[in-house]
């Protein structure tokens, strides 16, 4: 059985749902993993500021609006009248749950529950069109057996022992819609996988019941080698190891969430990228297998903040590495890039949040200086394969842009160079046009 995992823009609209149900419908079983129609997420982020705030009167304006827009939805989405009406009851069930918090205590655990709606309003009415249209398609309640652990981890084990029992409670279909993005924490409270999450989902679940492949399905036609925002004429790469891909995806590539490679890789599990608007094209295929020698694509992953820890205490000392790091671990502060000398350390974070406890901690170390507004640029293939001259190719690539930091070595599908964000777009142009094949 495959997985197929549907973004907000698939699903953005009922013109791109029907033609979504028409891309689905070929008789082959399957798990069909949906996001939030587009647009929806972040209103219901919009939502929750106000009810934070305590301003009730904008909250009911905002919510009003998103509920409006869902009843036109319906309206255009059903032919029938009785669907209609089912269509509306489920969309006043999920709103209903929104206003509730207008008056109640406001919480992480609603903030969470409002950001819920959009997954459970959107998977419920697909399931509708498609029993609408006569297709053999039930509903797989996510919040049943998705969940995460005390760290915020997928609890890997428990959705596997838990899946099979609410395929049972189903029953038989043709279609399984379930929610991507949400799940339950270690309390059972409704929680989730962070911002881009159903692609984790889709392959979290793919893990559970070995699947045959994982589909993750966008607007676009798989991963590009460099990023098309930025830099024209860029072309599709058609294979790649899981280990690029996922380099790729945690250094800024948007097309895939950061975490969504890790479950297919431990189960060898395929992993497809495909375009709605071009369902023909083979997309990207994702496997254990790496294709191809040398530099394949380049990604940049921005808001990057770099710390420096100069001392002359590090000179010859052993443990002074560990002192540092256990600061950032003491925080729970994820780190990127690493770099040292003698008589410095330099490293990267993407999360801010507790930065100034983390360097008021390193202050005993010696001198601390923080840059912001830093990205990386990431490039990612089988570096190995083409080790000779390699970095004089790169370096040629990257002349006349100052570089603060690079890290090459610690992997064999990744050199990764630390550049301010001003200096991102020309980074990926010269790397495009020194390194890359273009159209």
């Amino acid at each position: 059985m495959k997985v197929l995992k549907f973004g907000g823009t698939s699903v953005g609209s009922p013109e791109n749902m029907r033609a979504v149900m028409k891309l689905i419908a070929n008789g082959e079983r399957k798990i069909v993993v949906l996001s939030a129609m587009s647009g929806t997420t972040n209103a219901l982020v919009e939502i929750n500021s106000y009810l934070r705030k305590k301003n009730k009167d904008t909250a009911r304006i905002f919510i009003g609006r998103l509920e409006g827009n869902y009843k036109e939805v319906v309206n255009e989405l059903f032919a029938s009248d009785e669907n209609k009406q089912k269509g509306l009851r489920i969309i006043q069930e999920s709103f209903d749950t929104i206003k509730s918090f207008i008056s109640g205590k406001f919480s992480l655990v609603a903030e969470n529950t409002i950001l819920a709606q959009g997954e459970l309003i959107s998977t419920q009415l697909f399931t509708l069109l498609m029993q609408e249209n006569g297709l053999n398609a039930k509903l797989l309640p996510a919040l049943e057996f998705m969940r995460i652990d005390e760290d915020k981890t997928a609890d890997s084990g428990y959705i596997k022992k838990n899946i099979f029992p609410v395929f049972e409670n189903v029953g038989d279909a043709d279609y399984l819609i379930t929610q991507g993005y949400i799940c339950r924490n270690d309390k059972g409270a409704i929680d989730n996988l962070q911002r881009g999450g159903s692609d984790y989902t889709a392959t979290l679940i793919g893990a559970a019941i070995d699947a045959e492949e994982v589909q993750i399905w966008t607007d676009i036609d798989g991963f590009h080698n460099n990023d098309p925002r930025y830099v024209e004429n860029t072309i599709k790469i058609d294979r790649l190891s899981f280990n690029e891909a996922a380099e790729l995806a945690y250094f800024g590539a948007k097309i895939l969430h950061p975490q969504t490679i890790l479950p297919a890789r431990v189960q060898n599990i395929p992993v497809r990228l495909k375009n709605t608007l071009n369902p023909t094209d083979s997309g990207t295929l994702i496997t254990s297998k790496s294709t191809g020698t040398g530099i394949k694509a380049v990604a940049a992953k921005d808001g990057i903040t770099a710390v420096k820890v100069r001392s002359g205490r590090m000179l010859m000392a052993y443990g002074f590495l560990k002192s540092v790091f256990s600061v950032f671990e003491k925080y729970k502060t994820p780190i990127d890039m690493i770099s040292t000398s003698e008589v410095a350390v330099s490293l990267t974070i993407d999360n801010t949040e507790k930065l100034n406890k983390i360097k008021d901690n390193l202050d005993k170390f010696g001198t601390v200086e923080v840059d912001y507004d830093m990205s990386i640029v990431c490039m990612v293939g089988d570096i190995i394969g083409e080790e000779r001259g390699f970095a004089s190719k790169v370096f040629d690539a990257l002349d006349g842009i100052p570089i603060r930091m690079i890290s090459y070595g610690g992997s064999r599908h990744n050199i990764s160079v630390l550049v301010p964000s001003s200096l991102k777009k020309r980074t990926l142009q010269a790397l495009s046009e020194g390194l890359l094949e273009t159209e």
